[in-house]
Parts: structure tokens; C-alpha cells; sequence
């Protein structure tokens, strides 16, 4: 049952735009030649989409099974699922000596993927797990309102930085800040909302949320290494895959605009808290392993002046 708050015009007005800021901030940090990099490591590319895109969906799906998990706690992790990788992905990849030029190419990549992927994913678990009481649609308005909360301000954000870059990273530090603090303000949100049956969310979510955390680092890593792709690339697309980018789930989940269910933004809010932990193992691991080995055939990115 809504609250006055979640109707408020207050609530209505700073969810959506918390969420074009984040994918404003999103929009700084990429250029054409984030885009133009994807032909020099195709292979790379394809393979951290097809896990991105197919194969953390379908485990998912699994691991929401079998946990028995039900209604919004079940689409919420879904939600979480077609989420692309957060800016944290390239910290942690940066400290775990991966690749951190792919990581900015497969953030570009993957976040434009995900404005057809993310609803998609998300109007199937409606039907599937909210069939009967199901209040959020879908549909043609829905994608209208993601492509003008998302994609608009995230071609400002290219636009601005291709225009003026000297601009465009002065204004990253405090969009990165607002991001963060809005993550944290998100789980809180959360966390208060639904403090009555947190208990119960940790039982019911806490385990999937860690075997989909685990899932997806591990399919982020040791799909790559199937393929033959190096070391380093693998850590880079393991971050990506594994590090979601949880703010975002939180934001679509909550916001009016979008699926209005402060529940579904529960997965993401535990999730947010487990990953800086698994994240952290994976890359320590990782940073004890020898990554100096030879490029595959195709090339590897090149990294920008810019970036560390």
C-alpha cells in the first residue's frame, strides 16, 4: 500500500531526477572513441555481452527459483540482473590490475544495450512473478519515459563532453559524490521503508543475492578464460559483469516514473552492500595472480590519457 510520501510531488520530481543525474555523470565519462574501441577487441566485446545479456538473465532466473523467491523481491533481482556495470566496476578493476579501457568501453556498450534489454527482462519477471497483482506496465509510454529519464541525459552528458572536456570532468568528482550518496540514500530508503520485514527480506534475499553476486563474477571471469582471452581482459570483464550498478536498480525500482515499488529496490540495496565485499575478495585474488601475459591476436584497448 502507497504511502502519502511516495506520492508526493516531492518524491515524484527528485527520483527521475536523481536518476538523469547518475546517467548525466554516465554520460561525462564516455566519448565516440569508448564506442570506436569496440573494433579492437571484438571478441572481448561480444563475449561480456553475451554473459551480460543472456547468461546472468537466465542464472538468475535460476537462482530466483531456487530460492523460491516470489513477487516484487523476485522481479527486483531480475531488475538487478539487466542492470549494466556501475562506476565502481572500473575502481575495482583498476585495483585488481585489469584492463580499465575495455571496462570504459563495455560500460558504453552495455548501458546502451541495456535501455532495450532492461525492459525487456524486467516486463517478462512482471508476467512471471506479479502475474496476478501486476500494477506496472510496460508498455510504449514506459519506454518513452526510460529513453527521456535515461538516454536523453546521457547524450547530454557526451555532448558536453566532447564540447567542452576541461567542463565535463570538473563536474564528474560531484556527479560521482551525488551518485554515491544517492546509492546510500537509496539503500537507507530501503532499508526504513520495509524495516518491519527486513529480517525476513535478509532470510528470503540475502543468500540469492550473494549466489548471484558470486554467480555473476565468476561468469564474468571464467567465460573469458573459455574464449581465450587474457588475463587481464578477464578481471576487466569480470568487474563489469559483477559489479552491477546498483544505484540504478534502486533508482528505476523506486521511481514513479518507472516501476514505483520501493520492494524491487530491495534486492538491489542488499546486494549493493555484499558486492563491495565479494568485489573486493575477487580483485585481491585477482591482484595475486600474474596478468603479464601476451594480447590475444585482436588487440587489446588502449587506455585514455585520462584515465589513471
Amino acid at each position: 500500500m502507497e504511502t502519502p510520501l511516495e506520492k508526493s510531488v516531492l518524491v515524484t520530481l527528485l527520483l527521475p531526477g536523481a536518476l538523469a543525474v547518475i546517467m548525466l555523470g554516465l554520460g561525462l565519462s564516455l566519448t565516440l572513441d569508448d564506442f570506436r574501441r569496440v573494433a579492437k577487441v571484438p571478441r572481448a566485446v561480444v563475449v561480456a555481452m553475451v554473459c551480460q545479456c543472456v547468461l546472468l538473465p537466465v542464472g538468475c532466473w535460476l537462482i530466483v527459483h531456487g530460492f523460491h523467491l516470489q513477487g516484487a523481491l523476485a522481479v527486483g533481482l531480475m531488475l538487478l540482473s539487466a542492470s549494466p556495470g556501475g562506476a565502481s566496476a572500473n575502481l575495482f578493476s583498476h585495483l585488481a590490475g585489469g584492463d580499465v579501457a575495455l571496462n570504459i568501453t563495455l560500460t558504453a556498450v552495455n548501458s546502451v544495450l541495456s535501455f532495450f534489454t532492461l525492459p525487456i527482462i524486467v516486463g517478462l519477471s512482471l508476467s512471471a512473478f506479479m502475474a496476478e497483482d501486476r500494477t506496472v506496465d510496460i508498455g510504449f509510454t514506459k519506454v518513452v519515459q526510460v529513453f527521456a529519464t535515461v538516454l536523453v541525459p546521457v547524450a547530454i552528458g557526451m555532448f558536453v563532453r566532447s564540447k567542452r572536456e576541461a567542463f565535463a570532468k570538473k563536474l564528474d568528482r560531484p556527479v560521482r559524490i551525488f551518485s554515491f550518496g544517492f546509492l546510500v540514500l537509496g539503500i537507507i530508503g530501503a532499508v526504513v521503508k520495509e524495516r518491519t520485514r527486513l529480517p525476513g527480506y535478509f532470510e528470503q534475499i540475502g543468500g540469492a543475492a550473494l549466489a548471484f553476486n558470486l554467480l555473476s563474477l565468476a561468469v564474468g571471469y571464467f567465460v573469458p578464460r573459455l574464449f581465450r582471452i587474457d588475463r587481464r581482459q578477464s578481471v576487466a570483464i569480470g568487474m563489469e559483469i559483477g559489479v552491477h550498478n546498483g544505484m540504478l536498480a534502486i533508482a528505476v525500482a523506486s521511481s514513479p516514473l518507472m516501476l514505483n515499488n520501493a520492494q524491487m529496490a530491495v534486492p538491489a540495496a542488499i546486494y549493493s552492500v555484499i558486492m563491495f565485499f565479494t568485489a573486493s575478495a575477487f580483485g585481491w585474488a585477482m591482484s595475486r595472480v600474474d596478468l603479464g601475459e601476451p594480447e590475444p591476436d585482436d588487440g587489446a584497448a588502449e587506455p585514455r590519457a585520462s584515465e589513471g
